[in-house]
């Protein structure tokens, strides 16, 4: 059974009661507006509350206790973020401690304690998502060393915890554009000599997904093919605009230019090669916009932007339904990964940020009618 979530990454507290006072203030209304008795939720905890809860087991059993009361269940965690989700300039430290950093192992470590004991009875596994090694500069043959030694230490102790509790907890790294890991392609080469299948796999984010320009297909069946496996999806859609050189075109884009996140944009050229800008702002400087753009934005599921800019859902839907033929028994954990309500252009009569129940609520009625040809619950 597969078991839809949404990221609790879009809300910014960072301490134990903070966190629960925000799933008080939007998951228990989102999952009383969706008339369901569990929601899923794919919980973020900052550094410094995972490691209070992994060092104190009373703790966890409490917060599972809390989650249980509220109707919340927790199969998937994002331990991509480390901390400062929500500053007011996140950009490039999102990145930051990287998986040479020894508090990177820490971090991952103690999500994986607090996850063992989140899980319902009812959950298959659990799966932790992390970022693809580090952003790409600098990097060398010392930090890939490094970078395997800590993934080892991490699939050691998957090993053990499976040997403790009936269900397995799998790490699944997440490519990103202009990461180590840039490209689907990039995390199989890298991944499929170095870890162990059952215990490290692959995130799907669509977004990012559709932003390298990938077919969705051929990249699933790459992941496959490579004896890897899709441990978690993170539904989500990047925006797409078909002439980005317009001055239309233009001035839409502009309104996505915020201070907060890091917006990769590519460029597919007439020649089938794809140019690449790290962020928006200079993507609308340097690129030459002859050809579609598509932006790291992570937009919402269930409406277009306006035109003359869309969305990439169309790449989610056929992921999915590639993951299908793969995985027969069941798709894998399904998170909704939407952060950037707060920083969507305001006045847009098709999305209301400041109505975040009802905008995540609407999300997942998307997602389940759009991905559950199977089961889903919610």
């Amino acid at each position: 059974m597969t078991l839809l979530s949404y990221c609790t990454n879009v809300h910014p507290a960072e301490d134990l009661a903070g966190i629960l006072d925000q799933l008080d203030t939007y998951a228990v209304p989102v999952r009383e507006e969706l008339g369901v008795d569990r929601l899923g939720i794919g919980l973020w905890l900052a550094a410094e509350v995972a490691s209070g809860l992994a060092e104190d087991r009373s703790a966890r059993l409490r917060l599972a206790e809390e989650l249980r009361t509220r109707g919340l269940v927790v199969q998937t965690m994002n331990a991509f973020p480390y901390q400062g989700f929500h500053d007011d300039v996140v950009k490039h430290k999102v990145y930051v401690p990287q998986w040479t950093d020894v508090r990177r192992l820490r971090y991952t470590l103690d999500c994986i304690t607090v996850l063992a004991d989140l899980l319902p009875e009812d959950a298959e596994y659990g799966s932790i998502s992390t970022l693809p090694l580090a952003w790409r500069e600098p990097w060398s043959s010392s930090h890939d060393l490094r970078s395997g030694i800590a993934l080892d230490e991490v699939t050691r102790v998957l090993r053990t915890a499976l040997a403790r509790h009936e269900q397995p907890i799998r790490l699944a790294v997440e490519p990103e554009p202009g990461c180590v890991l840039d490209t689907v392609a990039d995390a199989v080469g890298w991944l499929a000599d170095r870890v162990e299948p059952e215990h490290i796999g692959l995130c799907l984010d669509t977004c990012h997904l559709a932003v390298s320009f990938a077919d969705p297909v051929e990249a699933v069946d790459q992941i496959y093919r490579s004896g890897l496996r899709v441990v978690k999806v993170q539904a989500s859609a990047a925006l797409h605009v078909a002439e980005p050189g317009t001055q239309e075109a233009r001035a839409a884009l502009a309104r996505f230019a915020e201070p907060r996140y890091l917006h990769q944009v590519r460029e597919l050229t007439p020649s089938g090669a794809v140019l690449a800008a790290d962020d928006l702002p200079e993507a609308l400087e340097t690129l030459p916009a002859q050809g579609p753009w598509r932006v790291h934005f992570h937009v919402p599921l269930h409406a277009d932007p306006e035109p003359p800019l869309t969305s990439t859902t169309e790449v989610l839907t056929s992921a999915v339904s590639a993951l299908r033929a793969h995985e027969p028994d069941g798709l894998p954990h399904i998170e909704v990964e939407t952060y950037t309500w707060n920083v969507l252009p305001r006045g847009s009569r098709r999305w209301r940020p400041e109505d975040l129940v009802t905008g995540i609520a609407d999300e997942l009625r998307w997602a389940r009618t759009s991905l559950a040809d199977q089961e889903v619950y919610q």
